[in-house]
């Protein structure tokens, strides 16, 4: 396990080892250590670390497998290189992240943070937050990546009435769409429609930094922002500056450019901005048969059989 893992969660993780697999942890997040937990190892799992070059090129290593969906931390052309095997969970956690993105639309456009923060100060911030609150029933919503996370976020707001817009490389089929009420718009006429933007799409060469100051521009002034996707995608000083500036009544974000946050985040502090700590895919469900997919894929690959084709990377 690439990530720092406590001895209970290695307890929960070793039942779903195959026979006479033996599992370790790295002691901490500094390259070093991270070098130092691939030593003799033949497989490595990564939940958020990156894997680098000078990981790939670790002798005995066959295989490092990403627990979830976003691989812009592995370096996918060193592990070409040295011939190592990358792979995901595939769609695993499409419907926790998007109930996440559901809920933080929900928390900024009801103040449910707010609120709580000003009662647990022994306020009754009733008042301050009337002005800000709006609701999320009938209105456009533009969905920025129409993968496994967009299409359940489009069948959540089935219930709301909401009209979708999403915008993605290849536009869906057209009974797809009609299934979905979505309907597709270049990524400028999205921004300028939508009542509320949600970024749900990979980051790759193509989407980093995609909304910027230029595009946060294009938002309507009582719209809102929410970010499920990596942090990369978006610019978050240009985000900050909008929302200091008035130009966005709010924004929803679970992912950063630096994990964890940095301390000199500009979002941190903005009382129209919730926060949360990159849980968008966490399920307590889905860790058993999560984590016995990863296994079954690296057995496969240690046995010389093919692997699940749709959680092949490298």
């Amino acid at each position: 396990m690439l990530d720092p893992s406590t001895p209970e969660r290695l307890d929960r993780l070793r039942p779903f080892l195959p026979p006479g697999w033996l599992l370790t942890t790295a002691k901490s997040r500094d390259p070093q250590d991270q070098l130092a937990a691939l030593e003799r190892a033949s497989f490595a799992i990564t939940g958020d670390m990156p894997v680098t070059e000078a990981m790939f090129a670790t002798p005995g290593l066959r295989a490092v497998h990403k627990w979830g969906v976003g691989y812009d931390g592995i370096d996918l052309e060193a592990a070409r290189r040295h011939g190592v095997r990358v792979l995901r969970t595939t769609g695993s956690n499409a419907v926790a992240v998007a109930e996440t993105t559901l809920g933080l639309i929900l928390a900024v456009n009801r103040n449910i943070v707010r609120g709580h923060m000003g009662i647990r100060d022994g306020g009754w911030p009733k008042g301050a937050v009337a002005s800000r609150a709006a609701t999320l029933s009938g209105r456009t919503v533009g969905i920025v990546g129409m993968g496994h996370i967009g299409k359940a976020l489009a069948r959540l707001l089935r219930g709301f009435g909401c009209p979708i817009l999403y915008t993605k490389r290849t536009p869906l089929p057209q009974a797809e769409e009609a299934d979905l009420n979505a309907r597709f718009a270049p990524l400028d006429d999205l921004l300028a429609s939508s009542d509320v933007v949600t970024l749900n799409c990979e980051l790759n060469d193509s989407t980093r930094g995609l909304i910027n100051a230029r595009r946060l521009a294009l938002m309507k002034g009582d719209a809102i922002l929410v970010n499920a996707a990596r942090g990369g995608v978006l610019v978050e000083a240009d985000l900050a500056q909008a929302i200091r500036g008035g130009r966005l009544r709010g924004a929803g974000i679970d992912v950063f450019s630096v994990e964890p946050i940095a301390p000199d985040n500009p979002l941190l502090g903005l009382d129209r901005v919730v926060l949360t700590p990159h849980l968008g895919a966490l399920d307590a469900e889905s860790f058993a048969p999560t984590v016995a997919r990863m296994m079954e894929n690296l057995l496969a690959i240690r046995n010389g059989t093919p692997p699940r084709d749709s959680d092949i990377l490298v």
